[in-house]
């Protein structure tokens, strides 16, 4: 029996998902390879790996917008990074999502 790693048993709070972001692109169209520090902004779109419960406002029900394993997109500055088994993963509210890519 295999041990479950620490990403199997995170479960998000109430209104926030789960993200693993996207590589950096490390090549540019033309063929060029960039250096890890050229690369300025970090991807805004990444895989959902889990979903927190549904949260209340104002007594209205507030659901994820996205499910799990869904490609989504979301804000530049959104979520709230952390390490987990040495790789970055993003902690963002469910507003902070801003399209699901099907």
């Amino acid at each position: 029996m295999s041990a479950k790693s620490l990403l199997d048993q995170i479960k998000p709070t109430s209104g926030y998902v789960l993200i693993q972001p996207e590589e950096a692109q490390k090549q540019t169209t033309s063929g060029i390879y960039l250096p890890d520090n050229a690369t300025g902004d970090k991807p805004q779109q990444g895989i959902v790996l889990a979903i927190g419960p549904s949260m209340y406002h104002d007594g209205k029900e507030i659901v994820s917008p996205a499910k799990k394993s869904d490609k989504v997109i979301y804000k530049k500055w959104g979520g709230n990074e952390v390490k987990i088994d040495g790789k970055e993963y993003l902690f963002v509210k469910f507003e902070d999502i801003m399209a699901v890519i099907s």
